[in-house]
């Protein structure tokens, strides 16, 4: 055989398998172009299994943010069920002062919630953490200041026990609320925080960082491409 006829062997053979090469990285290798996002809060060790490669894994259970019953802007009762196969992005506010850091925050959300507005599964929660004030009259002013629309970018506020219950127990952020010569003063963690459909903490972004920020974003599209897969697959 001349070295020639080898030649175009070869060539032929290379042309033959690379459709086939890339149809592998695309099926195998392609499920894990983007990696995991970590999971925050407690969890434990479940009693059951799931199988990898063959190997009986246990699962894991992580920590899920406990049900709720607030009302939003338009006075409408909201709770999880409303948010049911939905990725989250919550945050905390209140309305009763001018703030840079609530007003940065809002602006932020507003970019995200414009980025989104036509995605069906992600949704925004602003969870005020001056709930005496913030009542859903005061909020549906405050609404449309932001260009918060009910049903997608949701201010939620209620009895003051769940709503810190939410925050601090659920979302795992501080807030709190402290008398400073006559005057009522907030504290809390001014973060973005993302939940997966299954209600569990998935990150914490600092809003007064363009890298958390643009972090957020691109973690977003990580969840709704593990969502559209997860769907896909049947889990």
């Amino acid at each position: 055989m001349n070295s020639s006829l080898i030649k175009k062997i070869l060539i032929l053979v290379t042309i033959l398998a690379v459709p086939g090469f890339l149809y592998y990285l695309l099926q195998d290798q392609g499920k894990n172009r983007y990696k995991p996002l970590p999971f925050f809060g407690p969890k434990k060790v479940a009693t059951t299994f799931h199988s990898v490669r063959g190997k009986e894994i246990p699962d894991t259970i992580y920590h899920q943010v406990n049900d709720f019953k607030l009302a939003n802007q338009v006075g409408d009762s909201v709770s999880l069920e409303n948010y049911k196969g939905k990725i989250l992005i919550v945050n905390l506010f209140y309305a009763s002062k001018p703030s840079g850091s609530v007003d940065f925050a809002n602006k932020a959300m507003k970019v995200y919630h414009h980025t989104y507005s036509k995605n069906k599964i992600v949704n925004f929660i602003g969870l005020s953490i001056d709930p005496q004030h913030d009542t859903p009259a005061v909020l549906a002013k405050y609404s449309n200041t932001i260009g918060a629309n009910a049903g997608k970018w949701d201010l939620l506020t209620g009895d003051s026990t769940v709503m810190f219950n939410l925050i601090n127990k659920g979302l795992l952020v501080d807030a709190l609320q402290e008398k400073e010569k006559g005057e009522l003063k907030f504290t809390y963690s001014n973060m973005f925080v993302l939940l997966d459909p299954q209600h569990r903490i998935r990150g914490y972004y600092e809003v007064s960082s363009q890298e958390d920020l643009s972090k957020l974003d691109d973690e977003v599209k990580v969840l709704i491409t593990e969502e559209l897969r997860n769907n896909k697959d049947g889990r």
